[in-house]
């Protein structure tokens, strides 16, 4: 794929230097080795990666698949080589974390010191009656208190079960009753555009209706007042000052595929999903991903802006990183305040390398326009990163341009709380094309098919599917594994395929560019329309900075098209605008696509993730019930 003659469309080529410092310079001969032998390919890079207590005896049982198991018999905790192997090793004295606050404060935590806080709270937490198997619920802003909280568990033996700090009491209350969780932390509150979050009472009025709840650690981030219930509510530095708090705490000896953690999905369909990742399978997944596809070198500043309540964070805040030595950045505010420099003022400051963020961000940013990027040197950064949703054309050229100066590839990921790790992702030796993922990780085998599994023509759009299992994927629903074989896998149950519930098309060069949410597709007289290439097409107008579009039933043809756009600042919302808008949809994609109805809008309901709730859009149409809004961001 190295030959320029060979690509079609607009194809941006890594340049030699690239090529030669990859991890993984010819994807195709790596993809074709994985191929070739799955359980070969992830053995050998579990044995020479990674440090195991007792190895494997098989890489891969699928004898009771979908429930897969790999690594089967092995011992290991992934705290192991996170934290503990480090302490051997010169990595003890690197930075692991650099953290700034909202505020302006700021922290340095090495490895040996990341690691002093994790053994102290592992110690706090056992004594608390915390065992191996427990679930603990944490429910933190964006602190280094909250890793701290999730290795702690880790190396317990606990599972952890994150919900985002943003997150209401009922949306709380729900995960907490499901995972009957037996103990949570949380903060007095939480820094957010200058304003506090009150933490604290969110979490009261959710453990006053949680029968299971024994104890809750709050950690003091803002300082304000908080009711403290006696025996029930304990201050995190209380705690970790008492001679309990030991540093000597040992590290749980798990099997690989014991549980390491649920997360709940964000909700956008029905009752959120409890998804069960393990020890094992997951570290090796995580954290060969990450290396590959940003490149990771020991000398890089890594800064994934997501937030640890969300996969994202998981694995690529949490736990790749430290398992690959690495030095991460975390910043606990908005991305614009109080101005919308700060994100260039800490890569700038820090000399990050590696920036992984979201289409979101990077759409929201665009607004303001290139003079406050321009302000800074952002020149140490090499690399580029977009994960969330499909990034639209237009959103990559201005990242590409602005941000990385026309020397940073992008690597654009595709994957999901469900499959633990980077599934469609390019490599940094691939050619890019803005909008496309490109194609699977190695050994990840990614099709687009039809209903009864056939594949779809070369630009033609189609179910995307996995054919086959992968270490990081999730192994079940917590408590309802008849859920996850319903909604993952049976639609293709007799090929074996996961099904991931977006729908994709692939290129004349094997290029995937996922369109969107089964759901998201509409159907405008017998046309299948992407909602993701007519908000593509309306982002590309200058005056639009991000768009959200739904389908609204129709007689004449079967849906009509309505859009809601935010326009960038200063742009004024005029009637004449919108008819633009509407021509300029018809020019890019052609007049099917024209929206019927054009709403110049303020904001967009998102997910905490930043995901666009577009169902909360179409109730609020058709004048239905919009349903629960408990993982609304705003």
């Amino acid at each position: 794929m190295s030959d320029k003659k060979e690509m079609t469309g607009d194809v941006y080529f890594p340049t030699p230097e690239v090529v030669q410092s990859a991890h993984i310079p010819d994807y195709d001969k790596v993809h074709d080795e994985a191929t070739a032998d799955l359980p070969g390919f992830w053995g050998k890079i579990a044995a020479e990666n990674f440090e195991w207590y007792k190895p494997w005896n098989q890489v891969l049982d699928d004898t009771n698949a979908p429930f897969y198991k790999w690594f089967i018999n092995a011992k290991v905790n992934i705290i192991h080589n996170a934290l503990d192997r480090h302490m051997r090793t010169a990595t003890r004295n690197k930075a692991a974390l650099i953290f700034e606050g909202e505020p302006g404060d700021t922290k340095v935590y090495t490895y040996q010191q990341l690691n002093y806080e994790v053994c102290k709270f592992a110690s706090v937490l056992r004594a608390m009656g915390v065992e191996k198997g427990d679930r603990v619920t944490i429910y933190m802003g964006r602190i280094p208190e909250l890793m701290i909280a999730m290795l702690a568990s880790a190396k317990i033996g606990a599972m952890h079960s994150v919900v985002y700090g943003g997150f209401s009491t009922e949306a709380l209350l729900g995960r907490i009753e499901d995972s009957s969780s037996k103990l949570l932390i949380t903060c007095d509150g939480a820094w957010l555009r200058g304003k506090t979050v009150d933490l604290k009472e969110i979490a009261d009025k959710a453990v006053e209706r949680a029968g299971s709840i024994q104890n809750v650690i709050v950690v003091k981030r803002t300082n304000q007042e908080v009711g403290m219930v006696a025996g029930r509510d304990h201050w995190y530095h209380d705690l970790m000052a008492l001679p309990i708090a030991s540093a000597t705490a040992a590290t749980e000896v798990m099997d690989a595929e014991d549980p390491l953690f649920i997360l709940y999905t964000s909700g956008t369909t029905g009752k959120p999903k409890a998804i069960l990742h393990t020890h094992g399978g997951y570290m090796v997944g995580t954290a060969t991903t990450l290396k590959w596809v940003f490149d990771l070198k020991p000398e890089d500043v890594w800064w994934c802006a997501a937030d640890p309540g969300w996969i994202t964070g998981h694995s690529y805040i949490v736990y790749s990183p430290l398992i690959n030595g690495a030095t991460s950045l975390m910043y606990e505010g908005a991305p614009t305040f109080p101005y919308p420099d700060r994100w260039w003022q800490l890569v700038e400051k820090y000399g990050v390398t590696i920036l992984y963020t979201a289409p979101t961000a990077i759409r929201g940013l665009m607004r303001f326009g290139e003079s406050w990027p321009n302000r800074y040197d952002l020149s140490s950064l090499r690399l580029l990163g977009s994960v969330g949703e499909p990034i639209n054309p237009e959103a990559w050229r201005w990242y590409h341009r602005v941000i990385g100066r026309e020397n940073c590839p992008i690597m654009d990921t595709w994957w999901q709380t469900e499959t633990g790790n980077f599934m469609i992702t390019p490599l940094p030796s691939a050619p890019l094309k803005p909008g496309s993922a490109t194609r699977g990780f190695p050994g990840v085998q990614i099709d687009v098919v039809d209903e009864e599994g056939q594949p779809v023509g070369i630009n033609e759009e189609g179910f995307l599917v996995i054919k086959g299992p992968w270490p990081a994927m999730l192994r079940t629903l917590y408590k309802d594994p008849d859920r996850y074989v319903e909604t993952y896998w049976s639609r293709y149950s007799k090929q074996g395929w996961y099904l991931p519930g977006d729908s994709a098309k692939k290129d004349e060069d094997g290029y995937i560019w996922v369109i969107g949410r089964i759901d998201d597709v509409i159907k405008v007289s017998g046309y299948r329309l992407g909602t993701a290439e007519i908000e593509s097409a309306l982002v590309s107008h200058p005056t639009v900075a991000e768009s959200a579009v739904i389908g609204i039933p129709d007689e004449l043809r079967g849906n009509v098209i309505h859009a809601y756009c935010i326009l960038r600042s200063g742009v004024e919302k005029t009637e004449q605008l919108k008819l633009d808008l509407k021509d300029h949809v018809g020019e890019e994609m052609g007049p099917i696509a024209k929206p019927t109805v054009i709403n110049l809008v303020d904001s967009l309901p998102k997910t905490r993730s930043g995901k666009i709730m577009r169902r909360v859009l179409r109730a609020q149409t058709l004048g239905q019930d919009v349903g629960d809004l408990s993982t609304l961001a705003d």
